[in-house]
């Protein structure tokens, strides 16, 4: 059974692994520990709390995975299954979300140490999501292609594209998680997916919730572990059809490689740096609520987090010491903190690189306005936490502005009029998102349609939906999530044409 234990504010959990068996990778349909009898130690990053022990996998148990995949896969009884039932199913994964919506939000909290209700947020995003896939699922049987004649038919058809391996982040755990796995069963694929070994809480929680919905033995399933133990296992596997990987760019580029070696479909979400372009006709409130939104929420941690702040002159001096003021409010806190604003970064070692990228940066001019290092109190002590940092007056192409932080760290550039402004914006090997303030409706959609990045945002930041496409520009990644094109993601287009008058065509002699 479960363990029930007690966070460091006093609120009960139930944690979703247990700590006597590390039964907790799911193969073919069961539950199982590691081969080799590997565990790993989860803790919260607010304060270092023992959360669970998991099992943690190796080669031989990812390769466990990958076969009762195949096999699931292979015996076509899964995507045989008519569109409407596996899209049913999903609605059913959607349902027990909602009722299990807290559970799995404190879950999430103390793996990531994200606060409890933005967590909860997240758990809603999630069953929408696979609300959205159940409900399309059976939505789109293919098409029928004009041959011009009346003795053949040509159709279109969409079919699964086989065994799925999915490769997760730690910052949004199960929200990255149900982007995969939703389309995935919907199109009738099999998965062996591997989230981050960080946090493996939520995605635990899902294959039982999988388990109860009804998905058959096999076609879902679980590995926790490494990515070089795992991860890489999935990426090169000739068994696996499809990889899809959420996470740093030079780990996406590795998978990439190893997936070339078997020519499988690779999906990549590689993170970006973002730009948000405030104009001087914006509104001074609104601008300066969706900076701080933009770059402090979940601290950071976020792929489409708006941390380059991209501002017009005649406001720059007004805006950025309002940012400054309002940064130096902001109340850290652990998950269940009813005071806290933001959270912890995920661990020490990230804290590390996020000091160093500041360092750097300072190092090349940018001018430190706010935080810049750990904050002060007992309270803080045993945790991962990080002062929200603005840093002025960065000069264009440097490291500050190229290279992800992945923390709470606002660099701010000046422009000078539009043109100025989507050259600078654009100036990054990245393009996953961005976002224009302005009054002027007819600017804000001329910019927009300028800027090179996957999701743009006028006078917003941040929302999505599950309707509409994810996915970034140039190095940002490959492929899409979320909407029509993230279930193309997980399908093969197969044409079948049929003569009805075949006969003798005489292209040869017959002697």
């Amino acid at each position: 059974m479960p363990q029930t234990e007690v966070s460091p504010e006093g609120t009960e959990h139930v944690s979703p692994a247990s700590s006597e068996t590390g039964s907790t990778l799911y193969i073919d349909g069961a539950w199982t520990s590691a081969n080799a009898g590997g565990t790993r130690e989860i803790r919260c990053p607010s304060d270092g709390s023992a959360v669970a022990k998991v099992a943690e996998a190796e080669r031989v148990d990812a390769e466990r995975a990958i076969a009762a995949a195949r096999r699931a896969f292979d015996d076509g009884a899964w995507a045989n299954t008519p569109a409407w039932e596996r899209g049913d199913l999903l609605i059913r994964v959607s349902d027990i979300l909602v009722r299990d919506r807290e559970e799995f939000a404190r879950a999430e909290s103390l793996d990531t140490g994200k606060r409890l209700v933005e967590s909860g947020y997240d758990m809603d995003d999630i069953a929408a999501c696979f609300r959205y896939f159940g409900k399309i699922a059976g939505t789109d049987a293919g098409h029928v292609v004009d041959t011009g004649s009346t003795d053949a038919i040509s159709r279109v058809t969409h079919e699964p594209v086989g065994v799925c391996g999915m490769i997760t982040p730690w910052n949004f755990p199960l929200l990255q998680v149900a982007w995969k796995v939703a389309p995935a069963l919907a199109a009738g694929n099999t998965f062996v997916l591997k989230p981050s070994e960080l946090t493996p809480a939520t995605a635990i929680l899902l294959l039982r919730t999988l388990e109860e919905a009804g998905l058959p033995a096999g076609v879902g399933n679980l590995v926790l572990g490494s990515g070089q133990e795992v991860g890489s296992v999935l990426a090169e596997h000739p068994d696996v059809d499809l990889v899809s990987f959420t996470g740093g760019l030079h780990t996406g580029r590795v998978i990439a490689a190893s997936a070339a070696a078997t020519v499988k479909r690779v999906a990549l979400e590689l993170g970006g740096k973002n730009p948000n372009v405030v104009f001087a006709d914006a509104d001074f409130e609104t601008a300066v609520d969706y900076a701080m939104t933009a770059i402090f929420l979940h601290s950071g941690q976020v792929c489409s987090a708006g941390a380059r702040l991209i501002v017009q002159d005649e406001i720059h001096d007004a805006l950025v010491d309002e940012i400054v003021r309002r940064a130096e409010l902001i109340r850290i806190g652990g998950p269940f903190d009813p005071d806290a604003e933001t959270g912890p970064l995920i661990s020490a070692e990230h804290r590390r690189k996020v000091e160093e990228h500041v360092e750097k940066a300072i190092g090349e001019g940018a001018v430190l306005r706010t935080g810049g290092r750990r904050p002060e109190g007992e309270e803080y002590a045993n945790g991962y936490f990080y002062l929200p940092t603005v840093l002025d007056e960065v000069q264009q192409g440097s490291y500050a502005v190229t290279e992800e932080s992945f923390g709470p760290v606002l660099t701010v550039e000046r422009f000078t009029d539009e043109d100025d402004a989507v050259r600078i914006a654009n100036d990054t090997h990245y393009g996953l998102a961005g976002a224009v303030f302005t009054s002027d409706v007819s600017k804000a959609q001329r910019v927009a349609g300028r800027l090179r990045h996957g999701t743009v945002w006028i006078n917003d930041f941040h929302p999505y939906l599950p309707q509409a496409e994810w996915g970034g520009f140039k190095q940002s990644g490959s492929g899409r999530e979320l909407g029509r094109g993230g279930l193309a993601e997980y399908q093969e287009s197969k044409h079948i044409y049929q003569n009805l008058r075949p006969e003798p065509q005489g292209w040869f002699s017959e002697r």
